[in-house]
């Protein structure tokens, strides 16, 4: 890791209306090469902050810098750009397209972004193979587990070699298999240097996976907490199961 932050934010706040605000003067860093994870409760601010680093939302004060881009500052067309070169999503539902198969869907955010289909079509070849799915290739995502898929979406949101990856509750639509499989993939990205922000209500896949766990009460930052791996003084301190029928 350097010390050069990857995540800047600043006294960032975003209001909606005049209500209180969903993110509430927000200071963090994240370095190159970390892997952060951040907790909270439906409405604690997790997706409003994910919305701002991706350059989706501006905020209302403050400052986001990702990568050393002022992306507060970006108008709707710069915001598009930096999301395709230096931002990679991965989502709770995959949101791969179901009438193209998994290498054409790893190859969409290349082809977007101008990349031949020749080169873009050995990029997603080997990014396949190295995350241990290139023999389903020529599948259709239906036909492929939920672990599968989401190695398939690592594959598309690492296509255009971001220097950042937002994972938003990536094991949320898994099962316990599966979900393994997804931690392990993070692990061995962040291992390679690849700066993960994890979000997710699960405070044992945030502790065993993560550098650092920061939660979010209220849109502000209650605790950064270093992870030693096993999760317990988090897990005993921060009661985060998702209530039922909680979504998002």
């Amino acid at each position: 890791m350097t010390n050069a932050p990857m995540i800047d934010l600043r006294g960032t706040t975003k209001k909606y209306d005049d209500g209180p605000p969903a993110l509430a003067g927000v200071t963090l860093s994240v370095a190159a090469g970390e892997c952060v994870a951040i907790l909270g409760h439906s409405g604690s601010g997790k997706s409003t902050l994910l919305n701002l680093i991706a350059g989706l939302d501006r905020p209302s004060s403050g400052t986001v810098t990702v990568a050393g881009t002022r992306v507060d500052q970006l108008g709707e067309a710069g915001s598009a750009k930096y999301r395709r070169a230096s931002v990679g999503m991965i989502f709770q539902f995959f949101n791969l397209l179901d009438d193209l198969t998994v290498l054409d869907n790893v190859m969409v955010p290349a082809q977007l972004a101008g990349m031949g289909k020749g080169d873009a079509k050995r990029r997603a070849a080997e990014l396949l193979g190295s995350l241990g799915i290139d023999r389903h290739a020529g599948a259709y995502p239906a036909r492929l587990s939920g672990g599968q898929r989401q190695r398939a979406a690592a594959a598309r949101a690492l296509m255009n070699k971001p220097a950042l990856l937002l994972a938003d509750e990536p094991t949320g639509a898994l099962d316990s298999s599966s979900a393994e499989d997804v931690r392990r993939l993070l692990l061995d990205l962040n291992r390679e240097g690849q700066t993960i922000l994890l979000v997710t209500h699960d405070v044992q896949l945030a502790a065993s996976t993560a550098h650092r766990t920061i939660e979010l009460v209220d849109g502000a930052v209650e605790r950064d907490v270093i992870n030693d791996g096993s999760g317990a003084g988090l897990a005993a301190r921060t009661p985060l199961a998702r209530p039922a029928g909680e979504v998002g």
